[in-house]
């Protein structure tokens, strides 16, 4: 069995908006929400005792450059130690940018559409699992 090279110690919602100005805004978003892409950053920084912070930002933004806009942005914390055998600097970026957003991405996800809901746009949906691997494998090769 292999163990995981790396533990979250505890995740939660750092930051978190919604906007959307006015009711002709919401009518116009809600007719044309199906074209907004969801946008995902990843950062992370060191703390101390070994641990790593990991902010995930979600944002379901309309890139048309309509008048009328919601925007919406969820930046997702979590605390991650990581096994100190880690040492090479590819190994420890795949383990904060898959394996670390493989395990939150449900949570995360959940979280966000919850909060889409609770703006008032309930038909949307995230059918499509985010590829973390794939995302990476883009960005570094």
């Amino acid at each position: 069995m292999m163990t995981e090279n790396f533990k979250i110690l505890t995740e939660f919602v750092k930051d978190m908006s919604c906007e959307t100005p006015d009711v002709q805004t919401y009518l116009f978003v809600k007719d044309n929400i199906s074209k907004y892409h969801l946008n995902i950053e990843i950062t992370s920084k060191p703390l101390k005792n070994k641990l790593i912070e990991v902010n995930t930002t979600l944002k379901f933004e309309d890139k048309e450059p309509n008048e009328k806009k919601s925007q919406f942005e969820m930046t997702y914390t979590s605390i991650v130690k990581v096994d100190e055998k880690i040492k090479n600097k590819k190994e420890l970026e795949k383990i904060l940018l898959c394996d670390v957003q493989n395990k939150i991405s449900s949570n995360i996800k959940k979280i966000f559409i919850n909060i889409l809901h609770n703006s008032g746009y309930t038909e949307v949906q995230f059918d499509k699992k985010i590829d973390f691997n794939k995302l990476y494998n883009e960005k570094f090769n």
